[in-house]
């Protein structure tokens, strides 16, 4: 399967938001401060694709990543796939693409963040290639609520 990029107006958008939701949904109650996904709308994703990528796989879509270049990095935010299709080794086929668009941007890392209850998505991570270099906290927290990853490129 080859990842495809969205546009602002892509009428797939909100089939793509759907599937975020249907894939973060376990996270409800698991997580503290709950997921900004709740916040995600079509518009948001829409402007997104402006500032920076949407990248999809499948037809219906079944997996999705969103990319975005920071100073040092590219930043892989809502990694979603469908619950159907996990184990097919979707997320990394949208992972080794974020490393051709890191490189084409000349971009030296990849860098995610996951929850820190969500010690499954840590495990996976580590097995794609990546290494736990740090934690944030949300504002309001004095925990660290989230750990971050990166990967070389």
């Amino acid at each position: 399967m080859t990842p495809e990029r969205l546009e602002a107006e892509d009428p797939r958008l909100p089939e793509v938001l759907a599937l975020i939701q249907r894939c973060f949904a376990y996270m409800e109650g698991r997580i503290d401060p709950p997921s900004s996904m709740l916040n995600l709308t079509v518009e948001a994703m829409s402007a997104h694709c402006k500032s920076g990528e949407i990248w999809i796989l499948g037809q219906p879509v079944v997996a999705c990543v969103f990319l975005t270049p920071k100073e040092d990095c590219l930043y892989l935010g809502k990694l979603a796939v469908d619950g159907t299709r996990r184990g097919a080794g979707l997320a990394r086929v949208l992972i080794d693409h974020a490393l051709l668009r890191a490189r084409d941007l000349h971009l030296p890392a990849l860098e995610l963040q996951t929850r820190v209850e969500l010690v499954e998505n840590h495990a996976t991570f580590s097995r794609l290639g990546f290494v736990q270099t740090g934690t944030t906290t949300h504002m309001g927290y004095d925990r660290p609520t989230s750990l971050v990853f990166r990967r070389p490129v």
